[in-house]
């Protein structure tokens, strides 16, 4: 019996050793598979401004046999003078020779991008591609990058009335200030990237002059697929104490950690800032934060930021026609009302005078909150605040708030699926409850730049349904 397992088990050791040696031995047919991961062998990166680099990318090679395989040399074909740069399984060189891959196994090859500024106003491409050559086969990963030209401002300060026009994008990296007194005026068209750490702050006066066609935008600087819809991509407009007079119409305000500061009223007669028609969106903690500001809004949509609107230790607000809205998802989740009102700080030892109108307003969340409005107060000071035609969802009425003319039931937005990524809040359906609610004012033109006044009345909220 010992003899006959012997015999048996002799032939199948071999096997077991046979294949162990060939597993161990180098596949040297012309036909050996290798694949990458990229669609296509093609690696390509969105907009890149010159001189400031891109994000790293990579993909794998993977050897799909069942022997080792030798990958004669792995080569960025531009070699050292190219823009891209390649690091090949931990070893950042150009060119790697003799890299041995396991079977079944893989490696990373990582890649940048800079590329050097030309003369061009238009996005322009750089291309390169890698070669990776086996038993004498020739395979290539094709790169592509999108590169464009900006006035790049580094820790930037504004010390005399200048005008920015629409030539190339402004990228600011550090900061960027606008000294007390001097006026920095953004011309229609303009797109402003800022960097992770690059702050825009106002001192003196901030002027924005976008239209429908051609808004001004205000974001962070990284374009690639994975970056460009990430809140807290960079810090937000800050309005300082002596900071006066600024207006932004039709200007884009998206992914900032929070999209606008205000920290105190203002000191001439006018609203510390005014907002005509604008888009504040994605602002990962706020939309809108003030601390005893002054600010006139119309016309205008806050949406889906952490708090849309937080109004600190009083001052004076007149928002008019704004749609202020956040449904939770992958980037933030909707914790906190959309509209918060209070004449104090968050210690309660400071408290100041508050004024506050919402005209024709809507306030509405996925539902998460039960009230998205809340209002704080506290002393004696003058408190008023008032909330007139305004769709609002609540379970408990703001204390201390007079209301005329409120509607409680879902404003019907056009289309919003935050799975998609999709968030349309107009409101054109029929039996939207904010059509023809609301009552006319002095703006004749909604966010849409249509006209307001349809059937004698206006719509609520910052679309009007034509």
């Amino acid at each position: 019996m010992v003899k006959h397992l012997k015999i048996f088990l002799l032939p199948f050791a071999f096997c077991i050793l046979l294949c162990a040696c060939k597993k161990d031995s180098f596949i040297t047919s012309s036909n050996a598979s290798v694949s990458t991961s990229l669609y296509n062998d093609s690696l390509k990166f969105d907009t890149v401004f010159t001189s400031v680099g891109s994000i790293t990318q990579f993909f794998k090679v993977f050897n799909n046999n069942n022997q080792k395989l030798l990958l004669s040399k792995v080569k960025l074909m531009g070699g050292s003078a190219s823009a891209f740069k390649i690091n090949i399984n931990g070893d950042p060189s150009s060119e790697v020779d003799n890299i041995t891959v396991a079977a079944n196994d893989s490696i990373y090859i990582f890649v940048t991008v800079n590329i050097n500024p030309n003369n061009a106003n238009t996005p322009f491409i750089e291309s390169d591609s890698i070669l990776i050559n086996y038993n004498g086969t020739n395979k290539y990963v094709q790169l592509q990058a999108y590169g464009q030209n900006a006035h790049f401002f580094n820790n930037k300060i504004i010390n005399a009335d200048t005008s920015w026009t629409n030539d190339l994008p402004y990228v600011i990296l550090g900061s960027l200030t606008v000294n007390t007194g001097d006026t920095l005026t953004i011309q229609q068209g303009c797109r402003i990237y800022s960097h992770a750490n690059a702050p825009f702050l106002v001192n003196g006066t901030l002027k924005v002059n976008g239209t429908k066609q051609d808004s001004v935008v205000f974001t962070g600087d990284r374009l690639d697929e994975s970056y460009k819809d990430l809140p807290a991509s960079w810090p937000g407009i800050y309005f300082y104490h002596s900071s006066v007079d600024n207006v932004l119409t039709f200007a884009l305000i998206k992914n900032a950690n929070q999209g606008i500061e205000v920290d105190s009223l203002s000191t001439n007669a006018n609203p510390k800032l005014t907002l005509h028609q604008c888009i504040i969106d994605n602002a990962f903690n706020y939309g809108i934060v003030c601390n005893n500001a002054s600010i006139n809004m119309d016309n205008s949509l806050i949406s889906n930021c952490g708090s849309n609107i937080v109004i600190n230790s009083g001052g004076i607000y007149n928002f008019t026609n704004c749609t202020v809205a956040a449904y939770g998802n992958s980037f933030i989740e909707h914790k906190t009302p959309v509209l918060q009102v209070s004449n104090t700080d968050s210690s309660a030892t400071i408290i100041n005078s508050l004024s506050a109108t919402f005209l024709n307003c809507i306030f509405w969340g996925d539902g998460s909150i039960p009230d998205e409005v809340t209002v704080n107060k506290q002393g004696s000071n003058t408190f008023n605040v008032l909330l007139s035609h305004c769709i609002y969802s609540v379970t408990n009425q703001p204390a201390n708030t007079d209301t005329l003319a409120i509607i409680e039931t879902n404003p019907i937005f056009d289309n919003i699926d935050p799975t998609d990524n999709l968030y349309n809040f107009h409101t054109t359906n029929v039996s939207a409850p904010g059509i023809d609610k609301g009552t006319n004012t002095a703006f004749p033109t909604d966010l849409d730049n249509n006209a307001r006044i349809i059937n004698g009345i206006t719509d609520i909220g910052c679309y009007e349904k034509q």
